[in-house]
């Protein structure tokens, strides 16, 4: 008996997974000049360190049995190495669906928090998504919104007395993404391309009538004086020195 088959269709599903969001929405990621989930990935960790979880974790469609279409989840985690030291790392993808936690796997950000946290590992966060509460895509198709929890909560918590915390704002980040990137140790930004804020411009100008952009809601501007963050930066590879430099 041969499991080949079997294992041909976890290459060929492992594959499909690297492609994140498909061709047109990396293509529209990058031209905001930002990197990729897997690229941030890349560049953060020592080279052909990265060791993923849940890679083929997703939402499939099929007919019959022939698989027809799949999208990973946007949350992407695994192990890897700084300088020669083993870390947990998780990170948005903004390709799948803006990074929004309905478009995610619930349980892989649970499984990344409780991972660091057993293995008593070091965790650095790339965040670039937001919160709950449920996305246009979700209300489009599943009629309602909700009120949200933060996964794992009692596990980042426990974490910020266990093991190194360190989080990396790289987009607009609202919501469950803000919370993830504040409750850290040390956090930093990357100038013109991430914000952070408790919601989004429209929520503000419904909510209070003040009509806003995102960087003056929560740009770098406002932060290095808000104690939100602790680092600001220009570009996403001195971010990842940053954090490098704070596990060193």
């Amino acid at each position: 008996m041969s499991w080949q088959p079997e294992i041909d269709e976890l290459r060929k599903r492992e594959k499909l997974a690297k492609e994140m969001g498909g061709k047109e929405n990396v293509e529209k990621h990058r031209s905001r000049g930002k990197l990729t989930v897997r690229e941030r990935i890349h560049h953060l960790l020592d080279k052909n360190t990265f060791h993923e979880k849940g890679a083929i974790a997703g939402k499939a469609i099929y007919e019959g049995n022939e698989l027809k279409e799949f999208t990973p989840a946007n949350f992407l985690i695994g192990t890897g190495r700084i300088d020669g030291r083993k870390v947990v790392v998780g990170a948005d993808d903004f390709t799948v669906r803006g990074g929004a936690a309905d478009g995610a796997i619930m349980e892989k950000q649970i499984y990344f928090e409780q991972m660091a946290h057993d293995l008593q590992l070091p965790m650095v966060r790339l965040v670039d998504g937001t919160g709950g509460g449920g996305s246009v895509t979700f209300l489009e198709t599943e009629g309602h919104t909700y009120v949200p929890v933060n996964p794992a909560w009692d596990y980042v918590v426990k974490n910020m007395g266990r093991v190194p915390v360190v989080a990396a704002c790289l987009g607009s980040v609202a919501g469950l993404g803000a919370a993830r990137v504040t409750a850290s140790h040390f956090s930093v930004m990357v100038e013109e391309i991430s914000q952070l804020f408790v919601a989004g411009p429209q929520i503000v100008n419904y909510g209070v009538g003040q009509k806003l952009t995102k960087e003056e809601l929560g740009g770098s501007q406002v932060h290095r004086s808000s104690g939100a963050i602790d680092n600001i930066v220009k570009t996403e590879k001195e971010a990842f020195e940053h954090i490098r430099k704070f596990l060193s």
